[in-house]
C-alpha cells in the first residue's frame, strides 16, 4: 500500500444481519412491544432477528432485546392484526397513547397486500409501522424475481416513506439506521405533529440473508434521537367563544354529536352542559343518562332534530345520513373539537369553527339547553325504545323459514348489547351490524366498543379483532359481524400451533348476503331485478365447514332464546357463533320501525 493513502474501513461481515439486529434493537429501545410477521426470503435477516428477540428469558441471545412476536401467513391479515393490536395498547392499565405496533412482510405482492390496512389507519390515525424488505437497487428494474417498485407505494396514506438502501457493513451503518428508526417512530406516532399514522420503511437487503456465527451487536444508543412527544392536543389558544361566527347568545337548542374515537370526554361535556348526546358505538362517549340511543331517527322530528340549533362534533361521524343532513344544514352551526391531526371531520363543509379543545365556558357547563330541551328528547327516545322493543319481540317470537327460526339483525344487535358489561371489549363490524347496534345499544355503563371506521370497510375485522383480544388479554372480547365481513376475512382465523392462543367469541349474523343494500337505493322494489346478484351476493357457504377447516369452534343458532346460553359463557380460545338471521324482510323492517317510532313520538311529546 503507497504511503500516506487510509485503508478503506473494513466492512462488518453479514451486514444484512447486522442491520436487521440493529433496526429490532432500535424498535425496542423506542417502545414498541409487539411485532407481526408474514414469512417470505427477502425478509428472512428480520425474521431471524424478531426470532431472537421473542425468545423466553435465558434462551435469548445476549444484545437481543425483548418483543411479542405474532406469524401469520397472509399479509392483509398480519396487517391487521396490528391494527388490532394498536387499538387495544391505548386500553390497557394504565391507559396511554397508542402504542406503534410493526408488520414484517417480504418484497413483491407482499407489500400490496398491506395497503388496505394502511388506509384504515391512515384514515383513523393509527401507528403503524410497515416494514417491508426489497432488493438492492441493482437489482431493481432488472426482472428480478418478486421484484416490483416498492418506493412510494402507499403514496400519501402514510406520514413518512424512507427508501433504506442495503446495507454494506460500513462502520456508521447503524447509526444512521437508528435515526432513520428514530424518525418512523416519531413520525408514525405523531410525536412533533399531532398527526399519527402509518410509517414505510422499505429496507433493501442483499445476500446473505441467513445470519453466520456472529453475536448480536452490543445495543447503542448512537443515532438513537429522543423525540420529545408534544401534548395531545397540541398548544391550545385561549378560545372561550366560537370565533369565525357572531356567538349564539343565550340558550340554544344544542347537541353533542360524538363519532367515532370522541372518547369520554363528549359525554362528560353532553352531561355538563345539558345536551342530549347523540353517539355512535364506537365513540367511547355511549352511555349515561343524557346518551339518546334512537337519535337517527329522532332527528327527522320537527320538535327534535328540526328544533337543533347548534352541533358540537368530537370524534369522526360516519354511520347515519341523517346525521350528516343535520351537520350540513344551514340554519345549524356546528363546532367541531379535533385536537389532533391534520385535517378534521367536515363532510358536508359547513362547520363554522375546528377547535383544538373545548372551550372553557363549555367545560363548565355554561352552554346551557333551553329548558325543557334534555327532557323532550329524554321521553321520545324512551318511547322510542319501547316501540322497537315492540316491532322486535313481535317479529322474533316465531319467525320461521324452511331452514329454521331466524332472527332480525337489530334483535341480535340487542342481544350483544345486553350481555355486553362494562369490563367487556365488542369489536363491531361495518354494514349493518354496527347500525343494528346504534339503535338498540343502551348502557349506563358501555363496554369498550372498537371499530374499524377510518374507511368503514369490511376488510380485515377478524383480523383486527384477533389483535385486539391478544392485546387485552385479561378482558373478555366478542365481536359482532355479517357474513360478507366474516368471509371476506376468513383467513383470520388461522393460527398456527406455535402462535399464543388467542381468547375471542366471533358473533356472525349469516344472512346469506349484504343486507345493508337492501335499506339504501339498489333495494328500492324498482330495482329488483338484479339487486339479487349483483348487490345482495347470496353464498351459500357452510360456515361451520368453514370453522371445522380452521380447527375453529362453531355453535349455530336461530332463534333469541338460543343466543343467551351461547353468548353468555365464550369459553377460551376462538369460537365462532352463527346467527341465521332473516334479509328477506330487512327493508320492510326498517321502515316499519321508523314508523312506529314515529308514531310513539308524536304520543310521547306534548302537542
Amino acid at each position: 500500500m503507497m504511503a500516506g493513502v487510509t485503508p478503506p474501513p473494513a466492512l462488518a461481515p453479514d451486514p444484512a444481519t447486522t442491520a436487521a439486529r440493529v433496526l429490532v434493537q432500535a424498535l425496542a429501545a423506542l417502545g414498541v412491544e409487539d411485532v407481526v410477521l408474514a414469512p417470505g426470503s427477502r425478509s428472512a435477516p428480520l425474521a431471524y432477528a424478531l426470532a431472537d428477540a421473542a425468545r423466553p428469558d435465558g434462551d435469548r441471545p445476549a444484545g437481543a432485546p425483548v418483543l411479542r412476536l405474532h406469524v401469520r401467513v397472509d399479509e392483509r391479515a398480519a396487517a391487521f392484526l396490528a391494527l388490532g393490536l394498536v387499538k387495544a395498547s391505548t386500553h390497557g392499565e394504565p391507559p396511554r397513547p397508542a402504542r406503534p405496533v410493526a408488520v414484517v412482510t417480504t418484497s413483491g405482492t407482499a407489500v400490496a397486500n398491506l395497503h388496505p390496512a394502511v388506509l384504515e389507519a391512515h384514515h383513523s390515525g393509527l401507528p403503524l409501522l410497515l416494514l417491508t424488505a426489497d432488493r438492492p437497487h441493482e437489482l431493481r428494474g432488472t426482472g428480478a424475481n418478486q421484484t416490483t417498485d416498492q418506493v412510494g407505494i402507499f403514496a400519501g396514506a402514510v406520514r413518512l416513506a424512507v427508501d433504506v438502501p442495503a446495507p454494506v457493513g460500513l462502520p456508521d451503518e447503524s447509526r444512521g439506521l437508528r435515526r432513520t428508526v428514530a424518525r418512523a417512530v416519531a413520525a408514525a406516532t405523531g410525536a412533533r405533529t399531532g398527526d399519527p399514522g402509518p410509517v414505510h420503511l422499505n429496507l433493501a437487503f442483499r445476500e446473505p440473508l441467513v445470519p453466520g456465527d456472529a453475536p448480536w451487536p452490543e445495543p447503542s444508543t448512537a443515532g438513537l434521537t429522543h423525540v420529545q412527544a408534544r401534548p395531545a392536543t397540541g398548544p391550545v389558544p385561549a378560545v372561550t367563544e366560537p370565533s369565525t361566527t357572531p356567538a349564539r347568545r343565550g340558550a340554544v337548542p344544542t347537541v353533542l354529536v360524538a363519532g367515532d374515537g370522541a372518547g369520554p370526554g363528549a359525554r362528560r361535556l353532553a352531561e355538563a352542559n345539558g345536551w342530549p348526546l347523540l353517539a355512535e358505538p364506537s365513540s367511547g362517549a355511549r352511555g349515561g343518562s343524557h346518551a339518546i340511543s334512537a337519535y337517527r331517527l329522532l332527528l327527522a322530528h320537527p320538535r327534535l332534530g328540526g328544533a337543533v340549533r347548534r352541533v358540537v362534533v368530537l370524534g369522526r361521524p360516519t354511520l347515519s345520513r341523517p346525521v350528516q343532513r343535520l351537520l350540513g344544514r344551514e340554519d345549524v352551526e356546528v363546532v367541531v373539537v379535533a385536537g389532533r391531526g391534520a385535517d378534521w371531520p367536515d363532510a358536508a363543509r359547513n362547520a363554522s369553527d375546528v377547535l383544538l379543545e373545548a372551550p372553557a365556558r363549555m367545560r363548565q357547563g355554561r352552554m346551557s339547553a333551553p329548558a325543557g330541551w334534555l327532557d323532550a328528547w329524554r321521553a321520545a327516545d324512551a318511547a322510542a325504545a319501547e316501540a322497537v322493543d315492540g316491532v322486535l319481540d313481535g317479529l322474533d317470537s316465531g319467525r320461521r323459514s324452511r331452514s329454521g327460526t331466524r332472527v332480525t339483525g337489530p334483535a341480535l344487535a340487542r342481544v350483544v348489547a345486553q350481555v355486553s358489561a362494562a369490563d367487556d371489549v365488542l369489536v363491531v363490524g361495518s354494514s349493518n351490524p354496527v347500525r343494528d347496534l346504534d339503535l338498540v345499544a343502551r348502557w349506563d355503563a358501555p363496554p369498550l366498543v372498537l371499530a374499524n371506521r377510518g374507511l368503514a370497510g369490511i376488510d380485515g375485522t377478524v383480523s383486527t379483532a384477533v389483535g385486539v383480544a391478544l392485546g387485552l388479554p385479561d378482558r373478555r372480547v366478542r365481536a359482532l359481524l355479517g357474513d360478507l365481513t366474516f368471509l371476506h376475512d376468513v383467513g383470520g382465523l388461522l393460527r398456527g400451533p406455535l402462535e399464543p392462543a388467542v381468547h375471542l367469541q366471533l358473533i356472525v349474523a349469516n344472512d346469506d348476503g349484504g343486507s345493508i343494500f337492501a335499506t339504501l337505493e339498489p333495494g328500492e322494489p324498482a330495482r329488483a331485478d338484479v339487486f339479487e346478484r349483483v348487490f345482495a351476493t347470496p353464498h351459500g357457504a357452510d360456515l361451520a365447514a368453514l370453522c371445522a377447516g380452521y380447527g375453529v369452534r362453531h355453535t349455530r343458532v336461530s332463534d333469541v332464546d338460543g343466543l343467551l346460553p351461547a353468548l353468555a359463557a365464550p369459553g377460551p380460545g376462538l369460537s365462532v357463533v352463527e346467527v341465521r338471521v332473516d334479509r328477506a324482510g330487512r327493508r320492510a323492517l326498517s321502515e316499519r320501525i321508523a314508523d312506529e317510532v314515529a308514531a310513539a313520538v308524536d304520543a310521547a311529546l306534548p302537542s
